[in-house]
């Protein structure tokens, strides 16, 4: 079969591998991935700027993704894998577990023929379900995971900071709240036309524009530049939710002052636990988020070198690049 494998980092290629075989008595399942997103963290584990703890190498690309079972059913996979027995999981805490392992990472991820999931991570899609639209339950789970921790509430105001698909989504998804704002800042003027797809009141490129006094902030741009904007834009008593990854070693300056009299509270959200992943898988069967307005681009597997060029940057709107397989 084939496989996007990344021997080393700067080092990606189309390859052959042999075709893996289901093991019923070790509970996996045998998957033949469909559509697969590509996002910033593939282009960092690319270039190996991802830190050690959470890659090995070789390793196969695609933690975002959908398939069909043997017998065409249709389906997703959490990408952590649990291992259920520590304290963290104990406590529902996945996405802490003590022993880190994920698809894409320290498993084979889904860009390739054929993909081996634990059963127990596996969720069934309703009929009629797209399936390029269920390759986005990754990041929407991320962003879903983050907005519970920082638990809004209806009528309130809300910036996101950042405008690629994990900003785009938070903005989507922050409508279930019933907001009475939410904007959206950006850096790039082409992406308007999504910021108003994903149901953004306002998209400006311009922090002054944007405003302050905010109950929420969502950081999703992941520059410490961007962490800085989203601290001085929340409000007496606000929240400002930080979701985008900077960078190994990278730090952002905070003025210390205006977070202890402005009573903020800064929360970080890491992946997402297999609670807040079966609700997306609930809401995208129930037809309550549509996610399929960031879908930009797509490439058959065979093109997954101008995929990743098309993610590294170009003219117009870009929100998710995916990689379909027949």
């Amino acid at each position: 079969m084939r496989t996007l494998r990344v021997d080393r980092p700067h080092a990606v290629a189309l390859t052959d591998a042999p075709s893996p075989a289901a093991d019923p008595e070790a509970g996996e399942l045998l998957v033949r991935p469909r559509a697969v997103g590509l996002c910033g963290t593939d282009l960092e584990l690319v270039d190996g700027a991802v830190d050690p703890a959470y890659v090995r190498y070789p390793l196969v690309l695609g933690h975002e993704w959908s398939g069909v079972l043997a017998d065409g059913t249709p389906v997703v996979g959490e990408g952590i894998v649990p291992c259920g027995r520590c304290a963290a999981c104990g406590r529902g805490a996945t996405n802490l577990c003590a022993t880190y392992d994920e698809i894409g990472f320290t498993r084979p991820g889904a860009a390739a023929d054929e993909l081996l999931v634990p059963a127990r991570l596996v969720h069934r899609l309703a009929p009629g379900v797209d399936l390029a639209e269920a390759a986005l339950v990754e990041p929407m789970a991320v962003v879903l995971r983050g907005l519970r921790r920082a638990a809004p509430e209806p009528g309130l105001r809300a910036l996101v900071v950042g405008d690629g698909t994990i900003g785009l989504l938070a903005v989507h998804l922050l409508r279930l709240w019933s907001p009475a704002e939410v904007c959206l800042l950006g850096r790039r003027p082409e992406q308007a036309g999504l910021a108003a797809a994903a149901g953004a009141d306002r998209f400006t490129l311009d922090p002054e524009e944007a405003g302050g006094g905010y109950q929420l902030v969502v950081e999703a741009a992941g520059t410490p530049e961007a962490v800085g904007t989203a601290l001085g834009a929340a409000g007496r008593g606000g929240t400002v939710l930080l979701l985008g990854l900077a960078g190994t070693g990278r730090t952002a300056a905070f003025p210390i002052d205006e977070l202890v009299n402005g009573d903020l509270t800064v929360r970080g959200s890491f992946a997402y636990t297999s609670e807040v992943w079966r609700e997306t898988v609930g809401l995208l069967n129930a037809g309550e988020v549509a996610p399929g307005f960031v879908i930009t681009h797509r490439f058959p597997l065979a093109e997954a070198a101008a995929a990743l060029a098309t993610l590294r940057g170009g003219a117009g709107p870009r929100g998710k690049v995916l990689l379909t397989l027949p």
